[in-house]
């Protein structure tokens, strides 16, 4: 096919997440025809599997400019900027008119198969980067299609893809056995059934993040008013000065005030803290589970687990595209050495775009959470900018592309997942983060975004 017939293809966004949306308002802007692509049967699916949570970063600094341009003269009204949503009100006040001003250029129900070029599979070299891209869909009656594209964004993110229990990122011997005692969410305890679930037991809550701080506060509201609730929380390092996160230093107070919660949540005796501790395996003790560590230690016996230790990118459909990944991140290889958990947190996550974002396979690109690969640093605004470079290099507006703007607010989590698994690492000085005051990088000239922070 011709570079003027593969022009008027569309670009295909998988996911109608908050960065595929994003990208989509982008594309229109610029004057490009976005399909995008969503599994779920609504706008923001994996949002709404978190609608209970609420948002570190208040309605001011998740909406992307793009897109807010396209709702106005819908009649769209913008929530208080001031105020914190939650998964629920992002989807439904935000996400879901968002798509519904984008009308039939979003699909639902149709999950991304496969991508490839058209006629070439990965091995094939001559004219690849003349050909379209096939992407393949299957729908939710079964039914299949081929979809041809000028370009493809994926922004199909990480949600389906959880981290297990076992420290050597397998799962744990024995924890698909108990998979119907295990979660890999933060508990609804609003819901009847799940709030049965944990009330009057004890709960292992594996994981040292945000989603770990969530649990634990959730189970010690529900303690205070459940006799007999208690959570273990199963942490790989030690605790230091750190590890409740910034604190009252925190850039994001919502952020900061959760890590505080999870504090006094452990100091009120509702939660014990259990440190060192790298599961290996899960036995069972009668109607109960036991997780065991590499160096033989033995938790006391819960009647329930919460692992919340991340998320992985599906790139399982991608195999016949050629993706330039870190081998230890699995993000883009340029991207890699910016985000690095192991180096990077709080606010020094350098600007990035469309040259960061590249990859070996021309006009493809992973973008939001699941550019970051095994990075947790991630927040809503980089996608938004993630996007705003890339659309600006397919419309043909280098100059643009090139002008990254960014301002990250200071997490006070200082170090990743090496140095959370050094005991002594974890003993920072007091004195807050490790990072100084967030500051607007700018590269080239240009306005930069009224909005900062994450989600």
């Amino acid at each position: 096919m011709n570079a003027p017939a593969t022009g008027r293809l569309p670009v295909v966004v998988i996911g109608a997440g908050p960065v595929g949306l994003a990208a989509a308002a982008h594309l229109v802007e610029r004057g490009l025809e976005p399909l995008v692509l969503e599994a779920g049967p609504s706008a923001g699916t994996a949002v709404r599997g978190w609608a209970h949570v609420r948002l570190f970063s208040p309605w001011a600094e998740v909406i992307d400019p793009a897109a807010e341009k396209l709702l106005a003269p819908a009649g769209w009204v913008r929530p208080d900027s001031a105020a914190y949503p939650t998964g629920g009100d992002w989807a439904e006040r935000y996400l879901q008119p968002l798509a519904d001003v984008l009308g039939g250029k979003v699909r639902y129900g149709a999950t991304v198969t496969g991508v490839a070029r058209a006629g070439r599979d990965r091995v094939v070299d001559a004219d690849r980067h003349e050909q379209p891209f096939t992407v393949h869909i299957e729908l939710a009656d079964g039914r299949e299609e081929r979809i041809s594209a000028r370009a493809v964004i994926d922004a199909s993110g990480t949600w389906s893809i959880p981290g297990p229990m076992g420290a050597d990122g397998l799962p744990a011997l024995g924890e698909k056995a108990a998979a119907s005692r295990v979660s890999y969410r933060v508990p609804d305890l609003r819901d009847p059934a799940v709030r049965a679930r944990y009330a009057g037991k004890r709960t292992a809550v594996v994981g040292s993040g945000a989603s770990a701080f969530t649990a634990l506060a959730h189970l010690a509201d529900l303690a205070e008013e459940e006799t007999g609730t208690h959570a273990a929380w199963v942490l790989r390092r030690g605790i230091g000065a750190n590890t409740f996160g910034g604190g009252e230093a925190d850039q994001l107070p919502a952020r900061g005030a959760l890590g505080l919660r999870a504090k006094a949540a452990v100091e009120a005796g509702h939660a014990s803290a259990v440190t060192g501790f790298r599961t290996q395996a899960v036995e069972r003790d009668g109607d109960r589970l036991v997780l065991v560590a590499e160096d033989g230690r033995r938790l006391d016996p819960v009647d329930e687990v919460i692992v919340l230790t991340g998320f992985r990118a599906d790139l399982s459909f991608l195999s016949e595209v050629r993706l330039g990944l870190d081998e230890r991140l699995q993000a883009p290889t340029a991207l890699a050495p910016l985000i690095d958990p192991n180096v990077h947190s709080c606010g020094t996550v350098p600007p990035h775009g469309v040259n960061e974002l590249a990859h070996p396979e021309q006009d493809m690109y992973l973008v939001g959470m699941k550019s970051y690969g095994r990075a947790p640093t991630f927040l809503a605004l980089t996608g938004y900018e993630q996007v705003r470079s890339i659309v600006a290099a397919l419309a043909g507006d280098r100059e643009a592309a090139e002008r990254v703007e960014l301002t990250l607010p200071e997490t006070g989590v200082c170090g990743g997942a090496g140095r959370y698994d050094d005991p002594e690492a974890a003993q920072v000085a007091e004195g807050g983060g490790c990072c100084g005051a967030p500051a607007t990088v700018q590269i080239g000239v240009g306005m930069p975004n009224a909005a900062s922070g994450g989600c």
